[in-house]
């Protein structure tokens, strides 16, 4: 018998949550990590199921199953389950925290470990709700538990810098989802001057009477909505809180706070501009998330020139991208599909880079560009996959994100937007140089880890996940599956594209 739609949504949410809430009493480190890797799989396997039988349930309930809800939440799963094995040999490798070494029988012995997996699980947990909110403001609540579970793994290390990481990523995206409160309750008020009631914030609702809603109203929701999940999604001026938090947390969280988290508050972002679009009104939206896309990937490009830290230098980069997926999504239609692509080869490249950064951290103990050299002289597998990876981000191909950083140009010109087209290929020079100089740096001269001169053997959890995660990123440059195309052109067009 198979499960109705909301039943396979609600435990979407529900596994992770009381898997997370039960790894915190857990007390052997093994019990634990098995249910990180169960509770990973189980939402994997449940993801897969929804994907593959496509469809929406229709207009009831709180959760949705559209495309837009299943795009990220295929990407979501895709890149918890691949972080979630690597974390087993990381946690493995992590220097035990001596505060608890002699705390057995108190609850919540093995602390750090202990909140580290549990928050891991609440925020697939709570990342899932994000992408699978059916009304706006549980959206919103849903975005904002996603900051709460997340700060106490960016803390894991218990570092002076990780605890400044920490409060700034507190502090900036609490003001970015306040802001985006306020645009809640502007789109409450549109909504009601249409005479939609209390269901006013509820997604289906809001875009089957779009033409009846307030424009000026809905425009100053637009905006509040887009700086506030702005903020947390990274876009330049706001992104202030990332390059922190995503240099000091753990590579594993980095991996997902990259791949995942930015995709979350993306989707917030997305949701408006599907009402604005319904409403008629998209090129609004679009000429903001233009604007703003342009300006994020300049901004990277101009830090990313003479970083000395290279999880700091990945931290950037993920600035860049998420401007390219504004840029799309501003220029509409094919730019839009492009857009959405992107949104794909990004998390798969980011999360295989993040989790290669975990072990060159692990070896050569810093994150100074300075001082790692020789990667492939150090860890043979890890300087192969780290100069792929090097390739995939920069958007060579036949990588993935070549296609679909083209793709999102040709839809410039297509548009005859020959300045936007042209500043875009400009930035993009600036960040490959940027990243050029850092990425081969590392990967030349001769090694200067303790072993130098001698490689060691990698365990197969430190590359096999991300090197899973560049395959994909290879593959997707290569052939995008039909199914997978079909539920892109979906998205691109309820956001005001084709």
């Amino acid at each position: 018998m198979i499960a109705p739609p909301e039943t396979m949504a609600a435990a979407l949410v529900l596994v992770p949550a009381v898997a997370g809430a039960a790894a915190f009493v857990i007390r052997r480190h093994s019990a634990r990590r098995g249910l990180l890797i169960a509770g990973a799989l189980v939402h994997a396997l449940l993801t897969a199921d929804v994907c593959l039988r496509g469809g929406d349930p229709g207009s009831s309930g709180w959760l949705v199953l559209d495309a837009t809800a299943r795009l990220f939440l295929g990407i979501t799963s895709a890149l918890f389950l691949t972080a979630a094995v690597y974390a087993l040999g990381y946690l493995r490798r992590e220097p035990p925290d001596e505060r608890h070494d002699f705390q057995e029988d108190v609850l919540f012995s093995n602390a750090p470990e202990a909140v580290l997996t549990g928050c891991l699980l609440l925020f697939l947990a709570t990342m899932s709700l994000v992408v699978l909110s059916r009304n706006l403001g549980l959206l919103w609540v849903a975005i904002e538990a996603t900051t709460l579970v997340s700060a106490p793994m960016i803390y894991f290390h218990r570092h002076h810098r990780s605890l400044e990481a920490t409060w700034k990523y507190l502090l900036i995206c609490s003001v970015g989802i306040a802001v985006a409160l306020l645009g809640n309750f502007c789109l409450a008020v549109a909504a009601a001057k249409a005479g939609q009631g209390s269901s006013s914030l509820g997604l289906d609702p809001l875009v089957r009477n779009a033409s009846h809603l307030n424009v000026p109203w809905l425009k100053a929701a637009f905006i509040f909505l887009l700086v506030g999940y702005g903020t947390k999604m990274g876009l330049a001026p706001l992104h202030t809180w990332l390059p922190d938090a995503h240099s000091e947390a753990p590579s594993v969280v980095s991996a997902l706070l990259s791949g995942a988290l930015l995709n979350c508050a993306f989707v917030g972002i997305l949701r408006a501009q599907q009402v604005l679009a319904a409403a008629g009104e998209a090129a609004f939206g679009q000429g903001l998330l233009l604007i703003l896309g342009l300006l994020s990937i300049g901004l990277a490009g101009v830090f990313i020139l003479g970083q000395t830290d290279f999880k700091r230098t990945l931290a950037y980069s993920s600035v860049e991208h998420i401007g390219i997926l504004a840029l799309g999504v501003g220029l509409g239609g094919a730019g839009a599909f492009g857009s959405m692509l992107h949104a794909v080869n990004h998390s798969l490249a980011k999360g295989m880079l993040f989790l290669l950064a975990g072990n060159i951290l692990a070896e050569y103990r810093t994150k100074s560009t300075a001082h790692v050299r020789g990667v492939p002289g150090a860890l043979p597998v890890t300087g192969v996959l780290w100069g792929a990876g090097f390739l995939a981000i920069c958007g060579l191909p036949p990588f993935g994100l070549f296609t679909s950083e083209l793709t999102i140009l040709k839809a410039a010109l297509d548009q005859g937007r020959t300045g936007v087209a042209v500043a875009y290929l400009a930035l993009l020079a600036l960040v490959f140089v940027g990243l050029t100089t850092t990425f081969l740096g590392m990967l030349q001269g001769r090694t200067t880890t303790p072993g130098a001169g001698r490689s060691r053997r990698e365990s197969v959890l430190e590359f096999a996940p991300p090197m899973a995660l560049g395959a994909l990123v290879l593959a997707m440059g290569v052939y995008v599956p039909p199914a997978l195309s079909a539920t892109l052109h979906e998205v691109a067009r309820t956001l005001g594209g084709f």
